[in-house]
């Protein structure tokens, strides 16, 4: 996208009031919402499936969901949460086709995780390697309800909570699944250059 490009994205509005302007007949306001949305959405659900194909399928059924719906956000929830609401609705659809039970709603030992400093942000953390393919190794090392809080919170640029919110899940159960996601990933980037 052109510098000029960029900034009108920028200037265009709310997602809320593109997402409006897009149900009156406007493409462009559709256009823009995308480009600002897709990267994050893509990465969150290919860090949450682990598979490429499933990402893809999920990514296009969540952008063909929000095109089809003719309903807004609710509540307190924003247009980013609303979406991202609709991507994880789809992802666990799939894995009840396939007979997968749902894991996001898997436990976490508390216990296993050593504890590190966590004065990083999220951003620092993907910083930490050079090596995207190493980067991904250890997301997926990460229990899937800590991972899923990890990528909401990085790829999809959600507050702890609005993403309590969006998995109905207690606030400090939220914060808890961040704050080990991100040591986790300390330790496992950290071992991975010392060996």
């Amino acid at each position: 996208m052109s510098a000029a490009n960029a900034s009108s994205t920028d200037s265009a509005g709310s997602d809320e009031t593109l997402l409006a302007r897009y149900r009156t007949g406007d493409a462009v306001a559709f256009e823009i919402l995308y480009e600002r949305h897709r990267q994050g959405l893509y990465r969150f659900l290919l860090g949450l499936s682990g598979k490429t194909e499933l990402a893809e399928e999920v990514y296009q059924e969540t952008w063909l969901s929000l095109i089809r719906s003719t309903s807004q956000p609710q509540g307190r929830a924003n247009f980013r949460t609303w979406l991202y609401q609709i991507a994880r609705n789809r992802l666990i659809d799939h894995w009840r086709k396939q007979g997968i039970r749902n894991p996001l709603h898997d436990s976490y030992d508390e216990q296993a995780h050593a504890l590190i400093d966590d004065a990083a942000g999220p951003e620092q953390l993907l910083t930490l390697s050079r090596d995207s393919l190493r980067l991904e190794a250890a997301l997926q090392e990460l229990p899937t309800d800590q991972r899923e809080v990890f990528l909401l919170r990085v790829h999809g640029d959600l507050e702890l909570p609005q993403i309590a919110a969006l998995t109905e899940t207690p606030l400090e159960t939220v914060k808890s699944r961040f704050r080990y996601a991100q040591q986790k990933l300390r330790r496992l980037l950290a071992e991975e250059v010392l060996t």
